[in-house]
């Protein structure tokens, strides 16, 4: 059963994000060869402050 986590800074809407939630199910599907109803996909929204890459903020 893949759990896939997204991490993304909030302010995308309901609708954006289940599109993308379908797309990554699909190809989770393809290419695990798992089945649709086993594929968890979680955002996580996190303020752009909390984000830092080296050290620094983004």
């Amino acid at each position: 059963m893949p759990l896939i986590t997204i991490s993304m800074y909030p302010g995308r809407n309901e609708k954006q994000k289940e599109e993308f939630a379908k797309a990554i199910t699909k190809s989770a599907v393809e290419i695990l060869k798992t089945k649709e109803n086993h594929v968890i996909v979680v955002f996580e929204e996190n303020p752009k402050e909390n984000w830092y890459m080296a050290g620094n903020p983004l």
